[in-house]
């Protein structure tokens, strides 16, 4: 999800009202439980870089013909400096 938020939100309250609002959508709508997941991910992107990014969303089923989730994640952590924790891929 490629998203621009104003620099008066917190990007906290703005994913808790994603997830909340998303939930009761899907739930309302499909018959089933569904609920999201507790972790999750978040990158910062420069206005330079928005275009490319967004084509990457868009080209992403392709991409990950070769490296799965898990892998992409992962790399992304890496190039970024971010510690990956034994925690990252347990179910909670």
């Amino acid at each position: 999800m490629l998203v621009k938020i104003p620099p008066t939100v917190k990007f906290s309250d703005f994913l808790r009202d994603l997830k909340a609002n998303s939930s009761k959508w899907v739930n309302e709508s499909v018959s089933g439980k569904f609920a999201w997941q507790r972790r999750y991910g978040a990158f910062t992107v420069s206005e330079s870089q928005f275009q490319i990014v967004r084509n990457y969303i868009r080209t992403q089923e392709e991409h990950h013909k070769k490296f799965d989730f898990k892998q992409e994640f992962e790399s992304l952590l890496k190039a970024n400096n971010i510690e990956i924790d034994k925690y990252l891929w347990k179910d909670d």
